[in-house]
């Protein structure tokens, strides 16, 4: 345990690896921490969710049930760690960096994270922090999302470029992230939720189930099968309470308005060809007409580009 302490370089993290010893030997270390991922994602989801609050409350019974008091006051105690690391430091990828050094990673599924250092650079590159600050003054917020989150270190890495240049990523950003792997997805949602991010985490492909929302700014996504994680500074404060309903009204009203306008009425006067379309043409007739040959069709213009970075719901992409 003392050799794997060197890996990472945090001394919060090498207190959470040395905490390992302190299981029995019936499981793995990379089972302990997924099980404390899940259990840790379950609880911080319980803290303001209640739409899924039973079923994350089983969940967690599910997991917790394979340990014994101690070591879950074990969990606790790497919890605190968590913790007392990113209010140390909040510029770093807590989580990942100690998943990835172990050797936690999935290689043969092509699974390996971004080191932070270049996730600030690029999310320093990306982000017009003039043009952001100019929506926020116009439209209240902004959204940025990640398709394939990770341990969530981009959008860690977006929230400290943003504290950096004077805007309030507590108030004025949406962070949205999804990934396939749960316990990636886990270990972004934790990271999130202790750097009191608002947002959520989507379970699931990008590629063939990306996430969906009702409305254009991504307040609300449309959740099935239970797969959207809910950050507790999304789901209790006031502030984003109020958005949501706001952006629920607004959708209330167009679906109303939708519903009242009338259909345009049809032409109800008949078109009656005149005589000499309705008969055939004669031999003679053919033969005078002149073949006419349509031109080649036009290239269709290529639609102007839009502005980088942005997709259909005007969020921030990373890619």
């Amino acid at each position: 345990m003392a050799k794997d302490a060197r890996l990472v370089r945090d001394p919060h993290q090498k207190e959470i690896v040395k905490l390992f010893s302190a299981f029995d030997g019936s499981k793995n270390r990379r089972k302990i921490f997924d099980d404390f991922l899940v259990m840790t994602a379950c609880m911080l989801s319980n803290v303001g969710d209640p739409v899924h609050y039973e079923e994350r409350e089983k969940l967690y019974m599910q997991y917790a049930s394979q340990y014994k008091p101690k070591e879950l006051d074990i969990f606790a105690r790497m919890i605190a760690e968590i913790i007392n690391g990113l209010e140390e430091n909040p510029d770093q990828d807590f989580l990942g960096e100690m998943y990835m050094a172990l050797d936690f990673g999935s290689s043969a599924a092509g699974q390996f994270f971004t080191p932070y250092s270049v996730c600030r650079c690029t999310a320093a590159l990306v982000s017009d922090f003039n043009t952001l600050k100019a929506r926020i003054a116009d439209q209240g917020f902004v959204s940025v999302t990640d398709p394939a989150c990770g341990a969530g270190a981009l959008l860690m890495a977006f929230a400290n470029q943003c504290k950096e240049q004077g805007i309030n990523y507590q108030t004025q950003c949406l962070f949205v992230a999804q990934d396939i792997d749960f316990t990636v997805g886990c270990m972004c949602y934790i990271a999130l939720s202790f750097m009191g991010c608002a947002g959520y985490v989507v379970i699931g492909d990008t590629l063939c189930n990306p996430n969906v929302t009702r409305d254009k700014r991504g307040l609300i996504p449309v959740d099935d099968c239970s797969r959207i994680w809910y950050t507790p500074w999304y789901s209790k404060t006031t502030l984003w309470a109020g958005r949501r309903m706001a952006a629920l009204m607004d959708l209330f009203v167009q679906s109303d308005r939708s519903e009242c306008e009338p259909e345009p009425a049809a032409d109800e006067t008949p078109v009656i060809a005149p005589p000499s379309q309705t008969q055939p043409p004669t031999a003679a007739e053919e033969a005078e007409t002149p073949v006419v040959i349509s031109p080649e069709p036009e290239k269709p213009v290529e639609a102007e580009e839009t502005a980088y970075g942005d997709n259909e719901f005007g969020q921030l992409m990373f890619f």
